[in-house]
């Protein structure tokens, strides 16, 4: 079984800062692709950010510049340092893991249960 567990989430005022963590855990070969997906009340769920196993980022272009994401190969872990937070960045925040469990094992998708994020003042 793998889980993917996330914190960090909360309330801040517009202009403020959060750093949302996930760490993955239990039966786990290689990690590839990490990332963060999020979803706002009636929207879709949209891309935020990912970073491959060799630690080259991709952003939304909503994100650049506010955000960074980084991660921990050797704690299975992705991060989201999210700063000059805006009212439009309220919603709750998935990150994902592309990963094996064993040697011959083709990559599968595993999911975090979200976090939420609200900015307003």
């Amino acid at each position: 079984q793998v889980q993917l567990v996330e914190s960090g989430g909360g309330l801040v005022q517009p202009g403020g800062s959060l750093r949302l963590s996930c760490t993955a855990s239990g039966r786990i070969f290689s990690i590839n692709d990490m990332g963060w997906y999020r979803q706002a009340s009636g929207k879709e769920r949209e891309l935020v950010a990912t970073i491959a196993s060799d630690g080259i980022p991709n952003y939304a272009d909503s994100v650049k510049g506010r955000f960074t994401i980084s991660r921990d190969n050797a704690k299975s872990a992705v991060y989201l340092q999210m700063n000059s937070l805006k009212p439009e960045d309220t919603a709750v925040y998935y990150c994902y893991a592309a990963l094996r469990r064993r040697i011959l094992d083709v990559f599968n998708t595993y999911w975090g249960q979200g976090t939420q994020v609200t900015v307003s003042s």
